[in-house]
C-alpha cells in the first residue's frame, strides 16, 4: 500500500454511506485508498450510530445493526480495537476532547498510522496542533 489507510470518522461513515458531497481531497484520498483497501471504520463508530439512532438524532432507512453491517461489506474494513488502543485513549497528547468515542477512534488513527477523516472541527483542530494526520471531508 503506497499511502497509509484512512480511518473514517463516525460522521465521514454516515456522510459516505449517505453519498453526500465531500471536499475533492478527500474523494480522491478516498478513491486512491480503495484501490489499495485501505479505508477502515472503528467498532466505536457502531456504537455512535446506534446512540445516534436511539436518541432520534438521525434516521437510518435500516436498523443501526443492518445498516452497519452493510457499511462493511461495501468494501470498508472495521479497524482493530484491542485494550491496548482503549487504555491509550485516555492518554491522548495535548488537549483532547471529552467524547469518548472521538478519543477511542483518534487513538486508533495514532495507534495504527492512520489517516483521520472527519469533518469534525475539534479533530481537524487536533491534526492541526501535529497530534494525528487528518483529511478534511
Amino acid at each position: 500500500m503506497s499511502e497509509r489507510p484512512i480511518l473514517l470518522d463516525t460522521c465521514a461513515v454516515l456522510w459516505l454511506a449517505n453519498g453526500d458531497a465531500l471536499a475533492a481531497e478527500a474523494q480522491a484520498a478516498l478513491a486512491a485508498a480503495a484501490d489499495a483497501q485501505g479505508i477502515l471504520v472503528s467498532p466505536i463508530s457502531a456504537w455512535e450510530v446506534g446512540m445516534l439512532v436511539s436518541r432520534g438524532r438521525i434516521v437510518l432507512s435500516r436498523p443501526p445493526h443492518t445498516w452497519f453491517e452493510e457499511v462493511v461489506e461495501s468494501g470498508v474494513g472495521l479497524a482493530p480495537m484491542p485494550p491496548k488502543v482503549l487504555l491509550d485513549a485516555s492518554f491522548l497528547p495535548g488537549t483532547p476532547f471529552a467524547d469518548p468515542a472521538d478519543r477511542i477512534v483518534v487513538a486508533t488513527a495514532r495507534a495504527y498510522s492512520y489517516r483521520l477523516m472527519t469533518r469534525d472541527a475539534a479533530l481537524l483542530d487536533y491534526a492541526a496542533a501535529g497530534h494525528l494526520e487528518a483529511i478534511a471531508c
